[in-house]
């Protein structure tokens, strides 16, 4: 009798070992098959790159709608609608633009728009001129008094064009995170600041090492049409009149021309006692002209609804954007910008969740914010109108998984999280993986900046802990330098008319990834605490203050 007892226990343990719990059979429902099928609709050339404003917007909406619609997930805006429009404001700034260093009225240099500098109103305007205005150099261009920091040393730039160096100091582990590019060395920071200290204008010096990427980059991407939110009355009331970025070749010969080495005062910005420099007796004259025209992009946002009665009032959020470059010069023949890997891919990921979070409803403590933005490529705008006309308040916002790009070229030993280890999402994200034997590493670039060249960013700025994953890099069974055949493919398709599904496409990775972010997500949703950031992180005091908001509505 004993031992039929036993052999009876043993059977049970085997066959309760066997089963299959309700989400690892729910995961499974996330395949090759259900990701690879948006991603071939979004990035068709039916729908003209996704460019924001178009009819490309218009058709992606619909497709997302649909979508959520087919796997019975209601509309995310307060009325149960599915769309939030994004008022924005299009500025095409003329190429005919001239940039005049003189001495004493003199003209030394006449610098060419698009191949030495680049240049747009900072406040609006549709005619710049600019008349001989002093030119000061302020190193980093950074207040910092958490690190003691300050380039300005209280000197007067009003009414002055600043020359910025790029980027933030990285010479010591101790300031500004070592190599990890803070928010103070993004261009946005210098130009922010530069309309704080009421300057004329600014102007940062570009280096590739400073900026992460090409001058092409910066001459292609600020030659387009640029957007902002409507109501960005910042701009409105900006004393400063123009932003811009200079070449390093025109930036030698501007300090040159003041009596300056240009290498040799880069350097001592990394200083804290560098103090500003003017460049003395030089002015800059500036002529030029933009258009304006009333445009919107759409938010599209969808929501489930969490079970228990309290914690229902708390959101997981997932964002992915929806936009992309649209039509641009033909390459080849071909001028649509698919955007296959930026971002229908992450917006695939991020509907597979929608779709397999609604078959667990009943299990959902919280609820679940899907939030497709629009305008990513233009500025964050979707994310951040949406972060400023939140529909459901940040301080009730647990955490957001941000999915911008994602891993389409096979199974990796790894994968690599931007904002490794600074909040809790992450700490969830590194849980899941040791339990599926994958290997979690920070960010191999962390002087670039990812951090705040996505989405999460918006949302970070309000305090939500926010994590961004991106591809591992050590690939499974694929033959040896298949890394750097994919790093080549990723640099000559990004953002290009070449970024489609191509023949190295394997999405057995992104199968892996995602449904790690389901299991992640699922313990988010259902944790008995809300997220938080790490002590000591930028953005930990905005938590407290948007949860202590929250609460005493």
């Amino acid at each position: 009798m004993r031992n039929l007892s036993l052999s009876l226990l043993i059977m049970m343990a085997a066959v309760t070992g066997c089963m299959r719990s309700p989400i690892d059979e729910v995961a499974e429902t996330i395949t090759e098959e259900s990701l690879r099928a948006p991603v071939e609709r979004l990035s068709s050339d039916a729908f003209r790159g996704r460019s924001t404003g178009t009819a490309g917007e218009e058709k992606t909406v619909d497709y997302l709608i649909s979508y959520l619609k087919k796997h019975g997930i209601e509309g995310g805006m307060p009325d149960g609608s599915y769309v939030q429009e994004v008022p924005l404001l299009g500025q095409q700034t003329d190429e005919g633009a001239q940039l005049t260093i003189s001495r004493e009225g003199r003209p030394l240099h006449t610098f060419d728009y698009y191949t030495d500098f680049m240049a747009w109103p900072a406040n609006l305007e549709e005619e710049v001129g600019i008349d001989e205005a002093e030119l000061v150099y302020v190193g980093y261009g950074i207040q910092a008094p958490e690190e003691d920091w300050d380039d300005f040393k209280d000197v007067d730039v009003k009414g002055k064009v600043l020359v910025v160096k790029n980027n933030d100091p990285a010479g010591s582990p101790d300031l500004f995170k070592g190599e990890t590019r803070l928010y103070y060395g993004r261009y946005s920071y210098k130009y922010e600041k530069a309309r704080d200290m009421g300057a004329a204008g600014v102007l940062i010096i570009h280096t590739t090492p400073t900026a992460g990427y090409g001058w092409n980059v910066v001459a292609n991407g600020w030659d387009r049409e640029q957007f902002y939110l409507r109501e960005d009355q910042s701009m409105d009331n900006s004393p400063t009149r123009f932003n811009g970025w200079l070449t390093r070749e025109a930036s030698d010969a501007l300090f040159e021309s003041a009596g300056l080495d240009l290498a040799t005062q880069l350097e001592a910005a990394e200083n804290r006692s560098f103090e500003p420099v003017p460049l003395e007796g030089l002015s800059l004259s500036l002529d030029l002209s933009a258009t304006y025209r009333r445009q919107h992009a759409q938010n599209v946002l969808g929501v489930i609804e969490g079970t228990h009665s309290d914690l229902k009032e708390e959101y997981a959020v997932f964002t992915a954007h929806h936009d992309h470059l649209g039509i641009t010069k033909p390459v080849e023949g071909d001028s649509i910008n698919n955007g296959a890997l930026d971002n229908a891919a992450g917006v695939s990921a991020v509907l597979n969740l929608a779709r397999a979070y609604q078959n667990l409803q009943p299990q959902l403590k919280r609820s679940v914010l899907f939030l497709f933005t629009g305008a990513e490529e233009v500025g964050l705008l979707g994310a951040k109108y949406w972060a400023e006309h939140p529909t459901v308040h940040p301080g009730d916002v647990t955490g957001n998984i941000n999915l911008d790009g994602m891993n389409v070229y096979g199974k990796t030993e790894d994968i690599v999280l931007i904002g490794y280890r600074r909040n809790t999402v992450s700490d969830l994200i590194e849980e899941v993986a040791a339990e599926r034997d994958v290997e979690v590493k920070p960010d191999p670039h962390p002087d670039r900046g990812y951090f705040y060249r996505s989405d999460h960013f918006e949302l970070a700025k309000k305090g939500i802990p926010a994590i961004f994953p991106n591809a591992g890099t050590e690939f499974i069974d694929k033959p040896e330098g298949y890394g750097a055949t994919v790093d080549s493919l990723q640099d000559a398709n990004y953002h290009t008319v070449h970024d489609e599904i191509n023949q190295y496409w394997d999405l057995s990775g992104m199968v892996r990834d995602v449904r790690l972010f389901f299991d992640a997500g699922y313990r988010m949703i259902n944790a008995g605490e809300m997220q938080r950031w790490q002590q000591g992180d930028e953005f930990k005091q905005k938590r407290l203050e948007m949860i202590e908001e929250a609460g005493s509505r």
